[in-house]
């Protein structure tokens, strides 16, 4: 008896250190998957790596560019300059909230070329509404285009660690978004899954007698608005199988229709100098997509 029980010992030691091993061993594992180590499967990062900020979007500032503001036009000015900060805004909380959409272009795409757009147009304002009485700036549309000042992850599809976050393949795949893509049918939801086309209002039957002193802007406009169109499309047929479910309309629809809008103010105002200026045009902005 006194020689069986140090054996015994011995056995119940060595158990109990194995099975301590096993769970350091464990944990060990448990902890190596949350600290976002490389899968030896197939080398990528962990997808809690990619919770990293995705940057912040920067332009330029516009009210340090401007002339002397006339007093009549201070307003509409103020209130443009303050649309100015709020697209940004919003293009920033966009950038937020779009982390792992889409393909490599997909922040140029769906963000900045947007947002390049909706400033074009309201710088554009800016400069019509100094100029009623004053001299009218030129050369405030080069301050329109904005930068992503990224931050070192995955902004908008890009490659973030050896992670591939890009956006819905063509053809029954998933979208790389950190779930199994937006699900419909079994299939994963692209922004644009058929080319379709294109169609706006026609804006030359709405007009009304052109003055002949505004005859030749009023065509040059009304060439850029079919100009505008043809680009939509042509866009429209490059991005098939690209983006969210909402990336039609946030990256080709509504920029098309920020054009628009400006183009149309522009024939408005030039047939309103030697007439009467049409009210109502700019419901004809918007356009539809016809699959």
């Amino acid at each position: 008896m006194s020689r069986a029980l140090p054996k015994y010992n011995k056995h119940r030691v060595a158990f109990i250190g194995g099975a301590a091993a096993v769970v350091l061993s464990g944990a060990v594992i448990a902890g190596s998957a949350l600290a976002g180590t490389p899968d030896k499967s197939d080398g990528t990062t962990n997808a809690r790596t990619l919770a990293a900020s995705p940057g912040t979007i920067s332009c330029p500032d516009v009210a340090s560019k401007l002339p002397a503001v006339p007093a009549s036009a201070q307003a509409e000015v103020n209130r443009n300059l303050t649309l100015l900060q709020t697209q940004i805004q919003e293009a920033n909380t966009r950038l937020q909230n779009t982390v792992g959409q889409g393909g490599p272009n997909f922040v140029n795409n769906a963000i900045l070329g947007p947002l390049k757009d909706k400033r074009i147009s309201t710088i554009d304002r800016i400069a019509i509404a100094i100029g009623r009485k004053g001299t009218k700036p030129t050369g405030l549309d080069s301050l329109a285009a904005c930068t992503l000042n990224a931050g070192g992850t995955n902004a908008g599809g890009a490659n973030a660690g050896g992670a591939n976050a890009g956006g819905a393949k063509a053809g029954g795949g998933t979208a790389s978004n950190g779930t199994a893509g937006r699900q419909s049918g079994g299939a994963a939801a692209s922004g644009n899954t058929g080319a379709g086309t294109i169609s706006c209002p026609d804006v030359a039957s709405k007009l009304p007698a052109v003055p002949a002193s505004a005859q030749a802007e009023v065509n040059r406009n009304l060439t850029l608005l079919q100009t505008q169109i043809q680009e939509a499309n042509t866009r429209l047929q490059n991005t098939v199988g690209q983006g969210g479910p909402n990336f039609v309309n946030n990256a080709i629809l509504g920029p098309l229709k920020d054009k628009r809008i400006s183009t149309i103010d522009r024939i408005a105002i030039a047939i309103g100098r030697k007439g009467t200026k049409p009210t109502g045009l700019d419901s004809l902005a918007a356009c539809t997509l016809t699959k």
